[in-house]
């Protein structure tokens, strides 16, 4: 008979499926330290070998790493998302950059979407509260702080899409924007004009979540990224502008 003795699942399993759940849906993220070993069997009702069971799991697995003096943290695992190789082919050709946004404006449309319909009432209000830093942040004029709240807000929106490949695929590119693989985005933050319209696209796309218009949301999200991309697109025919100025600045000079 296909029948087998009904056995309970040791403890430590269970801590290492809680911290799996919570690393797979973005909830712990790479790089983040865990408790203190006595505070984590604490919190989980767990002894200490159970919890070291577990942990010593994790890290075989290359989820979790072990830093001598310093505790346990969560492994890079977006780290192989791109090799090396394809990151440098990224950064040396232009047309990766628009392949990039093209890209972003499909998935986070789509992750709008599904946020504006399965994203409880606390991701919006996650969504809401980074708008308002945003709006915050922005008669400050510091570049950095205003990109790394663009790159939290949307973010948020896929963590809110409740997807969790789209999740971990698209913090992967994230981190390709932050190195600057992609574009500097502090660029675009200096212009004044360009900064309040971008502001009020990311009010647009918060507006339409908070009011669970998927269509809207989606719609929002292109427009933003149809900006993003036209003025990438003028900065870079400027720089080029400017390039051939400044030779016939020089040879003016040299007449």
């Amino acid at each position: 008979m296909p029948f087998e003795k009904i056995t309970q699942e040791k403890l430590s399993q269970e801590v290492v499926r809680q911290v799996e759940g919570l690393i797979l849906r973005g909830i712990l993220r790479p790089g983040e330290r865990l408790p203190s070993e006595r505070e984590l069997s604490d919190r989980l009702g767990v002894s200490r070998p159970s919890l070291r069971e577990a942990l010593s799991d994790l890290q075989e697995r290359g989820l979790l790493i072990s830093k001598a003096g310093a505790g346990v943290f969560v492994a890079d695992v977006l780290g192989s998302a791109f090799s090396a190789a394809l990151v440098t082919l990224f950064s040396t050709h232009e047309e990766a950059v628009f392949d990039y946004i093209a890209f972003r404006r499909d998935m986070e449309g789509l992750a709008a979407e599904r946020a504006a319909r399965l994203g409880s009432d606390t991701d919006l209000k996650v969504i809401d509260a980074i708008f308002k830093k945003m709006e915050a942040a922005h008669p400050k004029r510091n570049a950095t702080d205003e990109a790394q709240l663009d790159a939290d807000f949307h973010l948020a929106i896929i963590e809110a899409s409740h997807n969790v490949i789209m999740l971990h695929m698209m913090r992967s590119m994230y981190q390709l924007l932050r190195e600057g693989v992609f574009y500097n985005r502090q660029i675009m933050f200096k212009q004044r004009t360009t900064r309040g319209e971008l502001l009020e696209q990311h009010r647009a796309i918060n507006d339409a979540l908070q009011k669970r218009d998927p269509e809207g949301a989606r719609a929002a999200v292109a427009q933003h990224l149809d900006f993003v991309q036209q003025a990438l697109d003028d900065q870079q025919k400027a720089d080029r502008n400017e390039a051939i100025a400044r030779k016939r600045y020089e040879h003016e000079l040299n007449r």
